[in-house]
């Protein structure tokens, strides 16, 4: 896909039926199925799905604001919940509960049409009022949500007749990316508030009927979902394995139907068996190692850019990834992002440069604690004795601290001083900006903060001149690269893996993993069982 370029002026008011909300969807990679084409067949209902995730903590919730690793995401976006918009299997943007949209020339008030006749799991018929109410859970400073620093734009909510009016302080030329957001899953409300954002209830293909958060949930079809061409399955079995190994030997003994975060050093003996496919897809995954740049001694840039220069991104791209990605540029924008930058000045692996940077602080002789788990990511303990040895040549000494991976998202990511991280990415480089990097950001795993870079971001999401924000985003991936908190070595292909008696469309989404999290309601079984 290449990229398009959409200007929102006078004569293009209207962004109807899915059209990229006056931005570009990301250019998502190709997707590999066992080594050939994505393969479709004929729908087949029925079957218990069965899926084990390399992801899931016990402090996990039902509440979707709080959502923060990939159990949750998929259990929301493919089950439990309906949003405003959607991100499709060609990874463009299409409606959902918004039948159609349309912005004033200025992007600042934007209108949704509501689709009508859908109904909740507990048989409420879903109104625009719902929308409302779900939509202001997210903002205001009581607010619990993951994602309340991209409300801070929104002025008003409103419900008028049949549609949504959200007004916004400035011009948002990529707003309705915004609202297929994984934490915005729509749940009834009463009186302007959401009736218990804990119940799991909403208005996706699938309803909740058991959950023990950090282990396994179970899930029913919704017999009244409005899609009539989606979720097949009678049943669905989600189980938290976290160990890439486990997880593995699952699916090759048939204890599981679909994995993901295939562990890559191991990818090619998935690939033997005959029974089983890869699901590859490239899109906006990456993995990161953030500082915590608020505190000692990585307040001081020059410790930075010595871990930056003491790092050989090729060398972990080849030996963890096993080539499934590229090396990182130490930003979250990649090349399926639309604005990525390709001209930018990188830390590249230099032992000496590294030693320099080293010697400017007050901190060279020291050792640094870098924690991790295959929690983040498959192999991020492999990657951290890695990025140890290459360190060793700078002279730099890393500790390298295996930690515990169930509660590694609540006890070590965000709370030690250096760890590895992943995310999935966001469509847009403001989305992913706001998310995890801007001064105020929840997500701020780096507790980083930049002037200009925050000036530009508030600057490059209003403004309209496709050349203009290209130069803006440019910047703020330079500002991250020579400035930054964090360390991003890699952009990561999403690796899956599924029997090979499962069928699907002829695309697979690569916004997320999973088919861009929507496995459980696009694909079927081809020979169901009873």
């Amino acid at each position: 896909m290449t990229d398009k370029d959409f200007k929102l002026d006078a004569s293009r008011r209207t962004v109807l039926g899915g059209a990229a909300a006056a931005g570009a969807a990301a250019a998502m990679g190709p997707t590999i199925l066992g080594g050939t084409e994505a393969k479709a067949s004929d729908p087949q209902a029925g079957g218990t799905l069965r899926v084990g995730l390399g992801h899931g903590s016990t402090t996990d919730s039902l509440d979707p604001a709080t959502y923060e690793n990939g159990f949750s995401s998929f259990m929301g976006i493919g089950g439990l919940f309906n949003y405003i918009t959607a991100v499709d299997e060609t990874n463009q943007l299409a409606p959902e509960l918004a039948e159609e949209w349309e912005a004033t020339p200025d992007a600042m008030t934007w209108t949704f049409k509501i689709r009508e006749g859908v109904e909740f799991h507990n048989g409420k018929t879903m109104t625009p009022d719902d929308i409302v109410g779900s939509l202001n859970y997210h903002r205001g400073p009581d607010s619990v949500s993951a994602i309340s620093s991209l409300f801070e734009q929104v002025t008003d909510i409103q419900a008028k007749d049949n549609t949504v009016v959200i007004s916004l302080d400035a011009g948002n030329a990529d707003f309705p990316y915004i609202m297929s957001d994984y934490h915005l899953g729509i749940q009834p409300t009463e009186e302007g508030a959401i009736v218990d954002p804990l119940s799991g209830i909403g208005a996706g293909s699938y309803m909740l009927v058991e959950y023990e958060p950090g282990v396994a949930a179970r899930l029913e079809r919704n017999p009244n979902y409005w899609k009539s061409n989606a979720a097949w399955f009678d049943d669905v079995e989600l189980t938290t394995i976290a160990d890439p190994a486990a997880r593995q030997n699952a699916i090759l003994s048939g204890q599981v139907d679909v994995i993901d975060r295939v562990d890559t050093k191991t990818a090619h003996l998935l690939e033997l068996n005959p029974n089983v496919d890869l699901v590859e897809a490239t899109g906006t995954l990456h993995y990161t190692m953030p500082f915590r740049s608020d505190s000692m001694p990585y307040d001081d840039n020059n410790v930075r850019m010595a871990m930056k220069h003491a790092i050989d991104r090729d060398d972990l791209v080849d030996k963890i990834l096993r080539g499934h990605g590229v090396a990182g540029q130490d930003t979250p924008i990649t090349p399926a992002n639309r604005f990525y930058a390709t001209d930018i000045e990188v830390a590249g692996y230099d032992p000496e440069k590294a030693r320099w940077y080293m010697d400017q602080s007050d901190y060279a002789g020291s050792t640094f604690e870098l924690s991790t788990s295959d929690a983040a990511f498959v192999g991020a303990v492999d990657a951290a004795v890695i990025v140890k040895e290459h360190a060793a040549a700078a002279g730099i000494n890393i500790d390298v601290i295996r930690e515990v991976p169930d509660g590694y998202w609540s006890e070590v990511w965000m709370q030690k001083p250096w760890c590895f991280s992943y995310w999935g990415g966001r469509p847009t480089e403001d989305w992913m900006f706001s998310t995890a990097y801007s001064a105020d950001a929840p997500w701020n795993e780096a507790y980083w903060s930049n002037d200009r870079f925050n000036e530009l971001l508030i600057q490059a999401r209003a403004e309209l001149d496709e050349g203009l924000r290209r130069e803006m985003y440019r910047e703020m991936q330079q500002i991250m690269a020579s400035e930054g908190g964090s360390v991003i070595p890699m952009y990561a292909n999403n690796v899956d893996a599924a029997t090979t008696g499962m069928g699907h469309g002829p695309n697979i989404g690569g916004n997320w993993s999973l088919d861009g999290n929507r496995l459980m309601e696009r694909w079927w079984f081809n020979e169901p069982t009873a």
